[in-house]
């Protein structure tokens, strides 16, 4: 008996800003492939090969029908590259047209003027018109999606042929919201506009529904036709959406046990198709959780014993250290963006709590003391401040503002908070101005010198002073 590797049900979990997605995107390059570009027979092996002759003449119809040609005679079939790739897999060179009319015929409609066959199937594909050519029937679209999508993909893959090297990606990822649901996730029902026939020069549209796959199911589809390699579902923000009603009768199957070949193996009976589906062993699934949003729901326990929970937390040595040149100054001066995160992080602990912390993809990208001032006043002050409620004495702990001068605070009380006498305060437009001041302790105003660049702002030694104590 093969022992099958354990399936993996991953979170990534952590605040805003601490690279969970950039994780699930490093992932993905675990579950996909690069390889030569193949020839076009090559593709028409590969596309041909998991279909029977009837899938294939229909494949050759849609693809003629994208061309514009509705009517196919039978040696148009028989020299179409889809039909001699099949011939070549099945060995074959000998009596092809016999095979062509034998399917036409079989799958032909019982009521058709012009053929007579007697062992019909009960599903009827084809018709033939008086002149010997024949014809896709017009009501068998819902029936053709699944090889509409797969000429889709052919098509896609050899206008992609000259390309050096080929991408086969064994992985799906989505993203989960509040409107996401089981329809999307695993199977629903889906409108089908289809062909109904000629009038005048135009055709009319009919409108039908049929049962699609969903992102999962689908991706479990292509894992089951390939056991010896393994898949991935990706999920960025589990939490954003009801997990228990996007997985549905699911739950129970994601678990590592529970998967297809596995000693408890199980199935269940799907919602809208009503077929068995069982998880194959070679799928994983990994996915974001942010767990600094208090509007999302929380995961409950059911689901939350299927995964493995994975910290994410900030990371500040990631982060660099801009040098600015003064010209008042012999020796440069810098400014380390770890520093700045340690030392925010830590008064935020102290006073919002492990949740309220930042990541560090705030700072990343800062490169100069610009881009630094416009990260502390267009994300980082906002964040904090909505976390903070607007509370001006918290966030003025945060950026060390206490007994600091009130031009060289980060965070300032609007005019009519403050204490004393003080000189006229300048006029503020709506971005730099929060809170309702409906009381002493909420409403503040970021520091318009801040905002502008101006000085004191221009020096590190300002910065620095959101330093941990420690350093």
């Amino acid at each position: 008996m093969t022992i099958r590797p354990q399936a993996q049900n991953c979170i990534y979990f952590g605040v805003a800003g601490t690279g969970k997605t950039h994780q699930l995107l490093t992932l993905a390059k675990n579950y996909t492939d690069e390889f030569a570009a193949l020839s076009i027979d090559e593709l028409c092996s590969q596309l041909v090969a998991p279909l029977n002759w009837r899938e294939v003449i229909c494949l050759i119809f849609l693809d003629f029908k994208e061309n514009h040609q509705e009517l196919v005679k039978v040696p148009e079939l028989l020299e179409h590259r889809f039909f001699m790739a099949k011939a070549a897999q099945n060995f074959r060179d000998k009596n092809l047209s016999a095979t062509a009319w034998s399917v036409l015929q079989q799958f032909s409609h019982t009521e058709s003027t012009t053929v007579r066959y007697k062992n019909r199937a009960a599903q009827a594909y084809f018709d033939k018109d008086i002149n010997g050519a024949w014809y896709l029937l017009a009501d068998i679209d819902i029936q053709l999606v699944p090889l509409n999508e797969q000429l889709s993909e052919f098509h896609q893959a050899c206008r992609q042929n000259n390309a050096q090297a080929n991408r086969f990606e064994r992985f799906s990822m989505v993203s989960f919201h509040q409107a996401y649901g089981y329809e999307e996730f695993v199977e629903g029902i889906r409108p089908v506009v289809g062909s109904e026939g000629a009038i005048g020069s135009q055709t009319s549209q009919s409108m039908s529904y049929a049962i699609r796959d969903g992102a999962f199911l689908a991706l479990c589809q292509r894992a089951a036709r390939d056991p010896n390699r393994r898949y991935a579902m990706l999920i960025d923000e589990i939490n954003r959406a009801n997990v228990s009603r996007v997985f549905g009768e699911l739950l129970s199957l994601i678990e590592p046990d529970k998967r297809l070949g596995m000693p408890n193996a199980m199935t269940v009976s799907l919602a809208y198709s009503g077929r068995q589906f069982g998880i194959p062993s070679n799928v994983d699934i990994f996915a974001t959780m942010n767990t600094q949003d208090v509007s999302l729901a929380p995961l409950d326990l059911a689901f939350r014993r299927r995964f493995r929970f994975i910290d994410c937390p900030p990371t500040p040595e990631l982060l660099p250290v801009i040098q600015l040149n003064n010209d008042n100054d012999i020796n440069d001066e810098t400014i380390d963006m770890a520093k700045i995160l340690v030392g925010l992080n830590q008064r935020i602990i102290e006073v919002l709590g492990m949740e309220a912390r930042l990541g560090h993809a705030f700072l990343m990208t800062v490169s100069n003391i610009a881009e630094l001032q416009s990260t502390l006043v267009q994300q980082i002050i906002p964040q904090l401040a909505q976390l903070a409620n607007q509370q001006l004495d918290i966030l003025q702990y945060i950026f060390n503002d206490p007994q600091q001068a009130i031009d060289a605070q980060f965070i300032q009380a609007p005019p009519h908070l403050r204490q004393g006498h003080f000189e006229q305060a300048p006029q503020f437009s709506a971005n730099q101005l929060f809170g309702q001041f409906n009381h002493g302790a909420t409403g503040f105003i970021i520091n318009p010198k801040l905002i502008s660049g101006s000085d004191p702002f221009t020096t590190a030694a300002i910065y620095q002073r959101l330093y941990d104590k420690s350093s």
